[in-house]
């Protein structure tokens, strides 16, 4: 049969697509902006075809129906990383949460270290030579969709064909489900007083020539509007979002002096609106590569000037980084900040700065203001980046270099870009900390 043949062969609803599914297995969603959703929500609706489903990802933008107690007689969540939706469910004993390096997940989908038997993905129409496209997820992506059993894929003509490790012939999938619609869509987010101090704080940190790493949210895009008039910036991330796109538009961003894939921004994921999608789409200079060259340590090492720029919950007087938990509960995941932390500090020319960023305070839903800086992390939080990893921490304060620093001149610098309600106590805790004074 010619590529046509198997693909129409091969077309079929959601709920027949899902009948791939069979007790036992474990069904692995594409990540973030790839998953299927009109699939995933044909195989909640069909729970009844089976028992014992495992449902395993990183980020998830659907509904997460599989990770509520009333599924929880078919399907157990197992997540790599959490999200609003299927949080919960950790916390109420029905799920579970699988501790990994972002970059490791592929290598433990090949070694089966990380099951999968089912894989769901979007991907875009077939191209003239019978190629679909992942278009906005590489990552683990691909891997999942090699290691799997079956392959149930959500054909959408919206979803961008991006150059790179992300062409897929039709015959490796084996249930193809029409579904034209938009992708969902992360808009920018607004930028504050707070969130414009902390990105001229780290803007000042970056050098023309550059290779930035950033994520997504109010900090990120707050220190791209900072680099507008920076020269010869280039890319390499996990992800990007709309704010790159205005970065390159400036002609800040040309890639030319990142030492390696120059002329290319490299990324994993894509999550961030129509913009970005469009901007992607069969762009040379854009490349979507597997996780486990993208954020493995030892290929962010041979970058030039690399400065990555993340985000935590909480910092410790020695410089411990929460960034995935509050205390016992389960907020998100490592994703690939130690990744990059790592990489950093590996880096081959020496230039190499990992950012920790942050506003002072934490505000709750009643207005109450809880500082960032703690002598001590919450009983039963998980260390993500250790102290030993640590280098700058940026508040709307100021900058603390944790790098060479002793453990009282660590606390000293984050006291000092503390926010200034909680100094003198954080001080007073300094001294019954340290015996010392501050």
């Amino acid at each position: 049969m010619n590529w046509k043949e198997i693909y129409e062969s091969r077309k079929c609803s959601a709920d027949e697509a899902v009948k791939l599914i069979k007790s036992g297995d474990t069904v692995v969603l594409a990540h973030a902006v790839a998953e299927p959703v009109a699939v995933v929500d044909a195989m909640v609706a069909n729970k009844h075809l089976y028992k014992d489903i495992t449902v395993s990802h990183m980020v998830t933008l659907g509904r997460g129906e599989y990770s509520k107690p009333e599924n929880s007689d078919v399907f157990r969540y197992e997540g790599w990383f959490t999200s609003p939706s299927t949080r919960k469910s950790i916390a109420e004993g029905h799920g579970d949460f699988i501790p990994v390096f972002f970059h490791e997940v592929p290598k433990y989908l090949r070694q089966d270290i990380i099951h999968v038997d089912v894989t769901m993905v979007t991907v875009s129409a077939p191209d003239e030579h019978g190629y679909c496209n992942v278009g906005v997820s590489c990552d683990y992506t691909m891997q999942a969709i090699k290691s799997a059993r079956a392959v149930i894929a959500e054909v959408n003509d919206q979803v961008p064909v991006v150059f790179g490790d992300t062409f897929v012939h039709v015959s490796e999938i084996d249930a193809f489900v029409e579904n034209s619609h938009p992708l969902f869509e992360s808009k920018p987010a607004k930028i504050g007083p707070v969130e414009e101090a902390i990105g001229k704080n780290c803007a000042s940190l970056i050098e023309d020539g550059a290779t930035l790493q950033l994520g997504i949210g109010a900090i990120p895009d707050a220190v791209l509007a900072q680099l507008g008039e920076k020269k010869h910036l280039g890319i390499h991330s996990e992800m990007i979002a709309d704010g790159v796109v205005d970065l390159f538009e400036k002609g800040a961003i040309d890639c030319s002096q990142k030492g390696m894939d120059n002329g290319k921004m490299v990324v994993t994921f894509l999550m961030g609106t129509k913009k970005l999608y469009d901007f992607c789409d069969k762009n040379p200079m854009v490349e979507l590569r597997p996780v486990d060259y993208v954020n493995h340590p030892e290929v962010i090492a041979k970058l030039n000037n690399l400065v990555c720029i993340n985000a935590c919950v909480q910092v410790d007087f020695m410089g411990q980084i929460v960034s995935d938990s509050i205390g016992t509960k389960q907020i998100s995941g490592v994703g690939g900040q130690v990744d990059f932390v790592r990489g950093a500090a590996m880096s081959h020319d020496g230039k190499g700065i990992a950012i920790i960023a942050m506003p002072s305070v934490t505000v709750m839903k009643d207005g109450t203001k809880v500082s960032k800086v703690v002598p001590y992390i919450d009983h039963g939080a998980a260390v993500t980046t250790s102290r030993n990893d640590a280098d700058y921490i940026v508040t709307e304060y100021g900058i603390a270099r944790m790098k060479g620093a002793n453990l009282k001149d660590r606390a000293r610098q984050l006291i000092n870009i503390a926010h200034p309600d909680f100094r003198e106590e954080l001080k007073a805790q300094f001294k019954e900390r340290f015996n010392a004074d501050f």
